[in-house]
């Protein structure tokens, strides 16, 4: 059969996953709605201002539970329709009918995104499985370093010279030479015989004489990331003419441009956004596609664009399809990831998801995007008014490729490229530019990642990094661009509520740092703000007594002190069944989520402890910075990750223990909390016992217990750790003091 007939792609529904989710939803939904009829019908009963501690206790955990339900309600749109596809390259038309592909790949720091690292990343790039006429390869370096043009000058050499001609002679599978030479190529058929072993070893010492090269340029050369220089645009494969006939055969490569901006310190140049808003692209080869990478997310299957392409060629879909997303994996995942590096949640159940609605929202890097659905029209004459239009008030184009200007004087910003309002400007873009002017997106998760990054491996760089994502997700949050007002009239109501719950996930700070300080002090007081245990209800008894009389009647009877503790069977409250089954559905929902998805129990337990943990400390943060911005009480700012590995922090990773090495600020929240928690389980189950109202408290007491069982590692951290990871005693002391203050103040308010 001709390959014009058959399809490039296919798209599967999970149809056991979508029968799953939607009876979850509907039984969830139940219990939550009785749930909530019961803090209406109590509260009611329980308003009198002699109870004034109690209910204003219980209001606040109801304002938490319903602040979950309306989360957990947002969340179920993901849950509606999931999809996977399959790609069919081998489709694909000849070479000579493909679309040209631009790559941008940025980097911000050398100090912080080692060199080498990131010129594994371009030569990837430069080796893709593309015809090399079609290939443009740009790295926009924000930092303006001079040690990163010169490096990229010897990967140049080494790429033509040694390694794309080594990759397209045997169909080497991994395009990156790092971690080609560290690991194993298999399944390769030509990959073998002594010509190939010899070539290798050839490679192999050129790779090694390469990176010596650029390890002396790092040490010759004083790294500094200047914020304030000229805008410098470098062709790196320039051969002159006379070069070229010198040579016995140029091999075509593809081309690769060294792009730094001009950055003025009086001047915002909105971080990644406006690195990727360049106007360099569009005059030098102006792709109708677009690839973007993070500058340590490599190509490790040569064939992604390949891939991409069958989605972009596709007649059917091709109109109204604006970009295909890739999944972020990474080569240097634990079998612990006690953080939770790989972000399964999001790539493994968030975008399929949303892949069968609308599609998912750009996620930073690993995304072919149609140039035209990002600037709005396509340009198709190098018109010197429609240039200005788009590109800025220049007629020196050439000179002026990476100059900044004011946002006022063109419509990067407004109305098209990447927008700037918020520092996520991959999701903010999505929303605005993207799904709400009807363009679609798919998700390609093919079994080879296509691309492979470092994920953090310490608690530092997380918290930073999701207090960064945090702020940003609130500052849309909080703008007229809130999905829930703005979407409706321009989305699907589930992708409406998809992005709702992405720009409002900040949000669960509230409910879990109200849950891990009410209850226990209400516990510690006697306060009840759950229904009591329906099965037992354990009171103190006498020997040989009537089970209905309790200890104090014994003693004013004369009767001696001996008593045990004895069960009563009652059906006092059905509602603490409606309580637990909440608690259940939940946890149960998410563990079978991670097993169907290749997670393990210890997988789940360290998502539950992450989420947990971000949500009382960088999600509080972060939502307080977006607020404080919206109030222009601070400014935007940028730290990028730091990708350069610490051996401590790498072995604490690998063996699965949680490096506490951050800042006092992020830190003494998970320790005050831990400590509030451990306090009210010991005090609160010794009131119970002796008052003889453990039902009462019963829920109270496992909520405490559930979260001290979270927070062990904090607890083994503050005692029993001696290495470098530990918790410093003095936060610990400090802790311990703020704790006390607060259960102390709390008690004396509750007992008013």
């Amino acid at each position: 059969m001709d390959n014009t007939t058959l399809p490039l792609h296919l798209s599967h529904v999970q149809k056991s996953s979508s029968i799953i989710n939607r009876s979850h939803t509907l039984l969830h939904s139940a219990a939550l709605i009785a749930l909530i009829f019961y803090r209406i019908a109590s509260f009611f009963q329980t308003a009198k201002p002699s109870n004034l501690p109690t209910t204003f206790s219980c209001l606040l955990v109801f304002t938490g539970e319903l602040i979950l339900s309306f989360m957990w309600f947002l969340g179920q749109a993901y849950r509606f329709r999931p999809v996977y596809r399959t790609v069919f390259p081998e489709r694909l038309p000849e070479n000579a009918e493909l679309p040209a592909v631009d790559v941008f790949i940025c980097t911000a720091d050398p100090s912080k995104e080692p060199t080498l690292e990131v010129m594994n990343t371009v030569i990837s790039a430069i080796a893709l499985d593309y015809p090399p006429d079609k290939l443009h390869v740009y790295l926009s370096d924000d930092g303006g370093c001079s040690v990163t043009l010169e490096a990229m000058k010897e990967a140049w050499r080494f790429a033509k010279g040694s390694w794309v001609p080594f990759c397209w002679a045997y169909g080497i599978k991994t395009r990156c030479p790092e971690a080609y030479f560290l690991g194993e190529e298999g399944n390769n058929e030509s990959s073998s015989g002594s010509e190939f072993l010899a070539d290798r070893e050839k490679v192999k010492e050129k790779y090694e004489n390469f990176k010596s090269r650029v390890m002396r340029i790092r040490q010759n050369s004083t790294i500094i990331v200047n914020r304030d220089h000229t805008a410098v645009v470098e062709v790196i494969n320039d051969v002159s003419i006379d070069e070229a006939s010198q040579e016995d055969k140029v091999e075509e490569m593809p081309l690769l441009v060294y792009v730094s901006r001009e950055k003025r310190p009086s001047l915002p140049h909105h971080f990644k956004a406006g690195a990727l808003n360049l106007r360099v692209s569009a005059l030098i080869s102006n792709s109708p596609y677009i690839l973007v990478l993070d500058c340590d997310m490599y190509c490790n299957d040569p064939t992604s664009a390949r891939q991409a392409m069958c989605f972009h060629l596709d007649p059917k879909i091709s109109p109204s399809l604006g970009f295909v997303q890739f999944p972020q994996k990474f080569h240097n995942i634990s079998k612990t990831d006690v953080y939770d590096s790989q972000l399964r949640y999001f790539f493994k159940v968030l975008w399929q998801g949303m892949d069968g609605l609308q599609g998912p929202i750009v996620s930073g890097t690993g995304f072919y995007i149609k140039r035209e659905a990002l600037y709005a029209n396509p340009i198709k004459d190098v018109d010197v008014m429609e240039l200005k239009q788009y590109f800025g008030p220049s007629n020196e184009f050439i000179k002026s490729f990476g100059r900044h200007y004011k946002p006022k004087d063109h419509q990067h910003s407004s109305s098209v490229g990447f927008l700037y309002l918020s520092v996520v400007e991959d999701y903010f873009t999505s929303l605005v530019n993207m799904h709400c002017k009807g363009w679609k997106s798919v998700y390609c998760d093919p079994v080879r990642p296509a691309f492979l990054g470092a994920g953090t491996t310490n608690l530092n760089d997380v918290l930073v990094q999701s207090t960064r994502w945090s702020s940003g997700s609130v500052e849309v949050a909080l703008s007229r661009f809130c999905p829930l007002i703005y979407g409706p009239k321009k989305m699907s109501a589930l992708q409406t509520m998809c992005y709702g719950e992405l720009a409002f996930y900040p949000f669960y700070f509230l409910p879990l740092w109200c849950f891990a300080t009410i209850p226990q002090l209400c516990l510690l007081n006697g306060i009840a703000v759950y229904p009591e245990d329906v099965f037992c209800k354990r009171k103190l008894f006498c020997v040989g007594c009537d089970p209905e009389n309790d200890i104090a009647k014994c003693y004013g009877s004369g009767i001696g002190p001996v008593a045990f503790w004895g069960n009563v069977t009652v059906a006092s409250n059905c509602f603490f069944m409606v309580f637990s089954f909440v608690f259940l559905s939940s946890l149960s929902k998410h563990i079978q989520e991670v097993l169907s998805t290749g997670g393990s129990m210890r997988s789940w337990i360290n998502e539950q402890r992450i989420w947990m943990i971000k949500s009382v400390t960088c999600y509080l943060y972060g939502s307080l910075d977006a607020i404080m911005k919206r109030l222009g009480m601070k400014e935007a700012n940028f730290m990028p990750t730091n990708k350069v590995m610490d051996v401590e922090q790498t072995r604490l990773y690998q063996t699965g223990k949680i490096d506490f090495q951050t800042s006092i600020m992020l830190l003494a929240p998970l320790v005050i909390l831990t400590i509030i928690n451990v306090v009210s389980f010991v005090g609160g189950v010794t009131r119970a016992m002796v008052t003889g109202k453990f039902s009462d408290m019963f829920i109270q007491v496992f909520l405490s217990l559930f979260i001290v069982t979270m927070g062990y590692p904090v607890i083994e951290g503050m005692i029993l750790r001696k290495d470098k990871g530990r918790i410093p005693p003095s936060v610990t002391i400090l802790s311990v003091l703020v704790s006390m203050i607060f259960l102390s103040l709390g008690s004396l308010v509750l007992n008013v």
